[in-house]
C-alpha cells in the first residue's frame, strides 16, 4: 500500500502531525500506523485523566527554560508555535481550555476524552486512516522512497514521520540509518525514602528547598510526603532535570531539605531563642511554629531529641540547635523511585544535533521528520511535554507539505 505520508505512533505528536499535514494539503494519502489496540493512550491518562493540554507560559524563551533536554533547540520553533497558538488551535475545533492557577491548561471538561475526540473527528473528516494492531518490525529508502515492514503487511511512503516516542525499538531502526540515540532514562518520577521523619505524615504538603547531596542539583516549590516517600513539584522537577545524574547514582543517594525554603539555620536559630523568650511556658510540641503543618512541625520537633512535655523555658542550647538544623537542613536517604502517576516520560531519544529544527527533520535522510518524545527532549511536569509535541508536529506538518 503507498501513501504521500506515513506516520508511525498513533500519540498526541503523530495525530497532530497528520490533521496539519491534512490540512495544509488535502490531496495527500495520509497513514498512521499504531502498534497498539488504541490510539491516543497515553493522552487519555495524562493530567490525572484530564489532559493537562499545555502550560500558561506565553514567552518563547522562558518557555523553553522548562526543559532539561532541548532548551536551546526548541527556542526558535516555539517563536513559530506555541502555547497560544495550541489553546487557538483547539478553541477554534470547538475544544473549550482553561488555565488553572498553576499555569497548567486543561479543557474547560475536564476530560481526556474531549481531546481525544477532537483528534479522532478532525481525522476521519478529513480522511487519514488509522491503522491499528500495526507494529512496524523496519523500515528503509529504497529508491527515494520509505519501506515499511509491518505485522500486518509493507507500505511505501514518501515521506515519513516517527512519533513512537521511547521506543527502543525502533530507535534502534534510526541507528541502522546512521541515527544516533541516546538511551531512555525515567524523567518524571517520585523518590523512595523509608525515613521515621516522615513515614506517619502522608498527604502533608508544604514549600521547601532541596539540594541533592554532594551535586549542584537543586529544586524548591511544595514538595507533598506520601506513603512511600515524597513527590510534589518541587520533586518531580528536580527529577527531571537529575534524570540522567540520579540515573548514574541507580537512584540511591541523599538530599538536604530546607523545610523554611530560604531561611538559615542561623536566622532559623536566632528566630527559635525569640520563641524562647516570648513563649517561656508554651509547649513546643503543641503549637507548629514558621506556618509549617502541625504534624510536620511535631515529628521534627521529636527528632531533634525534644520531648513532647518539654516548654520553650526549658530547652537549652543542644535542642535549639538541633531543632534549627532539621527545620533548615535535614538530610534524608532516597532509595529508589517510582513512576509519577501513570505520565511515563523519558529522557533520551535521537540525538538532537541530527535534527533540522526549522523542519524537525533528519539531517541524515531527506523526508524522515521526527517529533515528540522520539526527540531527546523532555520537560518538567505541568503541561510542557504536550508543548514539545504539538510544537514539533505543527512544524513538521508545515516542511512535508511544503515541497
Amino acid at each position: 500500500m503507498k501513501y504521500d505520508v506515513i506516520i508511525v505512533g498513533g500519540g498526541a505528536a503523530g495525530f497532530f502531525t497528520a490533521i496539519n499535514v491534512a490540512e495544509n494539503n488535502s490531496k495527500l494519502k495520509i497513514a498512521i500506523l499504531e502498534r497498539g489496540k488504541e490510539v491516543l493512550s497515553k493522552v487519555r491518562v495524562s493530567g490525572g485523566g484530564r489532559c493537562n493540554v499545555t502550560h500558561a507560559e506565553f514567552i518563547p524563551n522562558e518557555l523553553s527554560k522548562n526543559y532539561p533536554r532541548g532548551e536551546k533547540e526548541l527556542k526558535g520553533p516555539f517563536h513559530t508555535f506555541m502555547t497560544g497558538d495550541t489553546m487557538d488551535w483547539f478553541d477554534r475545533r470547538g475544544v473549550a481550555l482553561k488555565i488553572e492557577e498553576d499555569g497548567r491548561v486543561f479543557p474547560v471538561s475536564d476530560s481526556s476524552s474531549t481531546i481525544i475526540d477532537c483528534f479522532l473527528s478532525e481525522a476521519k473528516q478529513l480522511g487519514i486512516e488509522i491503522l491499528k494492531n500495526h507494529a512496524v518490525k523496519d523500515f528503509y529508502l529504497k529508491d527515494d522512497e520509505w519501506v515499511l515492514k509491518t505485522s500486518q503487511g509493507n507500505f511505501v511512503a514518501t515521506k515519513l514521520m516517527i512519533a513512537t516516542g521511547s521506543n527502543p525499538k525502533i530507535w534502534k531502526h534510526l541507528q541502522d540509518l546512521g541515527h544516533e540515540a541516546l538511551n531512555p532514562v525515567p524523567s518524571l518520577f517520585t523518590f523512595n525514602s523509608k525515613d521515621s521523619r516522615i513515614k506517619d505524615l502522608p498527604g502533608v504538603v508544604t514549600n521547601a528547598a532541596i539540594k541533592i547531596k554532594d551535586s549542584k542539583l537543586s529544586s524548591d516549590g511544595p514538595l507533598l510526603i506520601t506513603h512511600w516517600g515524597m513527590s510534589g513539584p518541587a520533586i518531580l522537577k528536580l527529577s527531571a532535570w537529575g534524570a540522567i545524574e540520579l540515573h548514574t547514582k541507580e537512584y540511591n543517594f541523599e538530599i538536604v531539605i530546607n523545610w523554611l525554603q530560604y531561611q538559615t539555620q542561623q536566622e532559623t536559630l536566632d528566630m527559635l531563642g525569640t520563641l524562647k523568650a516570648t513563649y517561656p511556658k508554651q509547649q513546643i510540641y503543641t503549637y507548629a511554629q514558621f506556618e509549617l503543618p502541625k504534624r510536620l512541625w511535631q515529628s521534627l520537633v521529636l527528632a531533634s531529641g525534644i520531648e513532647k512535655n518539654t516548654r520553650w523555658a526549658d530547652a537549652n542550647k543542644t535542642h535549639l540547635n538541633a531543632l534549627s538544623q532539621q527545620l533548615t537542613q535535614g538530610m534524608f536517604k532516597v532509595k529508589g523511585k517510582s513512576t509519577f502517576k501513570e505520565e511515563f516520560v523519558t529522557a533520551g531519544g535521537i540525538d538532537l544535533k541530527e535534527v533540522n529544527f526549522k523542519t524537525f527533520e533528519s539531517k541524515k535522510h531527506k523526508h524522515l521528520y521526527f517529533a515528540g518524545e522520539v526527540l531527546n527532549i523532555d520537560a518538567i511536569t505541568g503541561g510542557f511535554n504536550f508543548q514539545n509535541a504539538w510544537t514539533g508536529a505543527f512544524i513538521a506538518a508545515q516542511a512535508i507539505t511544503s515541497d
